[in-house]
């Protein structure tokens, strides 16, 4: 017995063993391919390109910034920063200078999105971010503020985000309670009130079991059906549009 939890004490000992140097032997593997990044800053696209797959790296210009220090087409800065060790074949993220701003900011408020964009990109700007937002009094798809401000300086991106007004929301109503009324006289109702009549089926029997008589027996729904359910149901607040279902009998 003794012989036997000796053997698999020892057995447990090397199978730490080689774990740990597995583990050690995979963070050696890992780290020895790893390099210092070099710095491409106020360097030519492409000598910095040049530098950096010679370095086992890839390049990508990924912005573009107004720089009244950096020379207009030389890299403004990295990432990751000069001298972070990463492996080879990871990719070096950079920035351009656009030189100083020389381009004034439009004053495009009170424009259409499609005319401030035209303005805009015909000054050899961006556009950013463009959002909506309804706006009383003010009619729909004209900008209503904007960043940079216009005449604005010492701006860092060549970007304009703007702000348009919005179509107003929706107006939104209480559902009635319809049940106990007849499906033509609903029908009507809800067409003043600009819903759509949804699909009308027909309710089970009360008692499956009872035999109808001929003229009972309706097949297809009609305009004196009388509603039993409705969905949405009463109190649901809905949109002018929406479509109202009915189960009839």
């Amino acid at each position: 017995m003794k012989n036997l939890i000796r053997f698999v004490l020892q057995a447990l000992i090397l199978l730490v063993v080689a774990m740990v140097s597995a583990l050690t032997a995979m963070r050696l593997a890992i780290h020895g391919r790893e390099v210092a990044v070099p710095d491409l800053s106020g360097k030519a696209p492409v000598e910095a390109r040049r530098i950096a797959e010679a370095n086992g790296f890839q390049l990508e210009v990924e912005r573009q910034y107004y720089s009244p220090q950096v020379p207009e087409g030389r890299i403004l800065s990295q990432l990751p920063p000069a001298g972070a060790l990463i492996r080879r074949g990871w990719q070096i993220r950079v920035a351009q200078s656009l030189g100083p701003q020389r381009v004034e900011i439009p004053n495009v408020l009170g424009q259409s999105e499609r005319a401030a964009e035209i303005n805009i990109r015909r000054r050899g700007l961006d556009i950013g971010a463009v959002a909506q937002v309804p706006m009383p009094g003010v009619p729909s798809d004209q900008v209503i503020a904007q960043s940079p401000a216009p005449s604005a300086s010492s701006i860092s991106a060549p970007k304009i985000s703007l702000l348009a007004s919005g179509p107003p929301p929706p107006q939104t109503f209480v559902m009635p309670s319809f049940v106990g009324q007849t499906l033509g006289t609903v029908t009507a109702a809800l067409k003043d009130a600009g819903f759509k009549l949804g699909n009308v089926t027909l309710a089970p029997s009360a008692d499956a079991t009872v035999v109808l008589p001929q003229a009972a027996t309706a097949s297809q729904p009609s305009a004196t059906s009388t509603i039993v359910s409705q969905t949405p149901a009463p109190g649901a607040k809905v949109v002018a549009g929406d479509a109202v279902n009915f189960e009839v009998r």
